[in-house]
């Protein structure tokens, strides 16, 4: 997997798309970083409290600098078993998660909103990060969300995504393009605008 270039704060990316410096969305051209960047956004994630607080940072990969497809066979919380793979070439968006996490709770019926205007295209799936299944249920069903969520009870999904993601990023959302390969990245909560930018950037092979 490629490392993550610099994040880019959602109002800076808006001020740069406003200014025509972009393409469709919300558009950030990226340089090299390494651990910096990384140990920066842990710093972020607000690990005392166990949720990132704040307005999510926004990282995009270009198409010629994507890594590896990701996989991960997994059991959803309607006992259905599904991989990563099997939804290809559809775009699946991955979005970490758990009850009690505040960003989690206001960020749910955005999630939900997008999830249901490009069914035909993404898949969205919730990963669950430290919750027993009764309280994710009950997130679930107080929020009205319709798609897969899983509960990540071995750790595996957050494994798989360590080389995206910071330590204790939760919330965090990462958009796989349509052959797996991490293409968009969000760090804390995100807004529906921003999502919906993000998803369409990718769909347009950008």
């Amino acid at each position: 997997m490629k490392d993550f270039s610099q994040p880019v704060d959602r109002r800076s990316a808006l001020r740069v798309a406003a200014a025509g410096v972009g393409g469709a969305g919300l558009v950030a051209l990226l340089a090299a970083c390494g651990s910096e960047t990384n140990d920066a956004l842990a710093q972020q994630a607000g690990s005392d409290q166990g949720y990132v607080s704040g307005t999510g940072v926004i990282t995009q990969v270009p198409v010629a600098d994507r890594g590896e497809p990701l996989d991960l066979t997994f059991t959803t919380l309607d006992g259905t078993e599904h991989s990563l793979a099997e939804w290809r070439p559809k775009l699946v968006v991955v979005n970490l998660w758990y009850a009690a996490c505040p960003p989690c709770r206001k960020e749910a019926p955005a999630l939900e909103a997008v999830a249901a205007d490009f069914a035909d295209d993404v898949v969205f799936l919730g990963v669950n990060v430290r919750d027993q299944e009764a309280a994710a249920q009950g997130f679930l069903d107080t929020f009205d969300v319709t798609y897969p969520n899983m509960l990540d009870t071995d750790g595996s999904m957050v494994s798989l995504l360590s080389s995206i993601l910071p330590p204790q990023a939760t919330p965090s959302t990462v958009v796989l393009d349509g052959e797996g390969r991490a293409a968009a990245r969000v760090v804390g909560s995100v807004e529906e605008s921003t999502l919906r930018g993000l998803v369409e950037d990718v769909l347009a092979g950008t």
